[in-house]
């Protein structure tokens, strides 16, 4: 039942708290019948108001695609929203430095991400849009959320601008280099390492039986969207993570070991 809330302040609710880095209650704890369709409303309006104050897309993250972390969120469905230029960096090299000023109880994702050199149509096979894409990469997501203790449902998540905080975006490799993109990316296996200890590992297939697979669904989702958010030549897309998401603290080193050669791993300093 709703509790008669006014969805119409959480746009500006939701970027308060995105630009100041505080925490506000979960949206649905306040609103029972808010839905994963109210949910991207709110995220469209927000999008349209970073759009006005003169923020760049860059493209989208998918997030939730790991089957394995859905009982640990309580989240049991992939959820998407825009990449920005303020929040995106394609690396030079396999090193970048990271702040957490500005994030709220953020952790870090190991994916894999992809660039679009034309714009796709849904109902494709995975060899289809593979021809759509320039390259693949692997790349690390800081993850956020302004909800306490990542206590949250699948609509909150979406209006919290898919919990995206940063994007990291390795060296970038041509995906002709690749002649089964979607088997070869499924079976990447990843290891992840804090301070020089291996903390998890995981294999591409658990991302909706692999990252090129989980960007075929995210597609034919996008194109059934309400909102129709355009999927541009350019537009980088990451996939979601192969690892859960791990809490970052000031101090530590992350790095990545991954298991083709053809893609680098990353290393992440964490500051202040």
């Amino acid at each position: 039942m709703s509790t008669g809330m006014d969805r119409s302040t959480l746009p500006a609710e939701l970027l308060a708290a995105y630009d100041a880095a505080t925490l506000m209650p979960p949206i649905t704890t306040r609103d029972a019948s808010f839905s994963m369709a109210d949910a991207f409303v709110v995220a469209d309006q927000a999008r349209a108001a970073r759009l006005a104050r003169g923020e760049r897309p860059l493209g989208y993250k998918i997030g939730f695609t790991n089957r394995s972390i859905w009982p640990l969120y309580g989240v049991h469905e992939p959820i998407w929203g825009p990449v920005w230029d303020t929040t995106t960096q394609l690396l030079d090299g396999a090193s970048a430095v990271a702040t957490l000023a500005g994030l709220s109880q953020p952790r870090l994702e190991p994916e894999i991400a992809f660039g679009f050199a034309a714009t796709p149509r849904a109902g494709m096979t995975l060899a289809e849009l593979a021809g759509c894409l320039e390259w693949v990469a692997h790349s690390f997501e800081i993850v956020h959320t302004h909800f306490e203790a990542w206590r949250f449902k699948a609509p909150d998540t979406v209006a919290d601008f898919a919990l995206h905080g940063r994007l990291f975006v390795g060296p970038r490799v041509p995906v002709g280099r690749f002649t089964d993109l979607a088997g070869d990316l499924a079976a990447l296996t990843v290891e992840l390492r804090r301070d020089g200890d291996v903390v998890d590992h995981g294999e591409g297939r658990i991302v909706l039986d692999g990252p090129l697979n989980a960007l075929r669904l995210w597609v034919d989702a996008m194109f059934a969207q309400p909102q129709r958010w355009p999927i541009r030549p350019g537009d980088v897309v990451t996939t979601g993570t192969i690892t859960d998401a791990w809490p970052l603290l000031p101090g530590q080193l992350w790095e990545t070991r991954l298991g083709d050669a053809r893609l680098s791993g990353l290393r992440l300093q964490v500051t202040g």
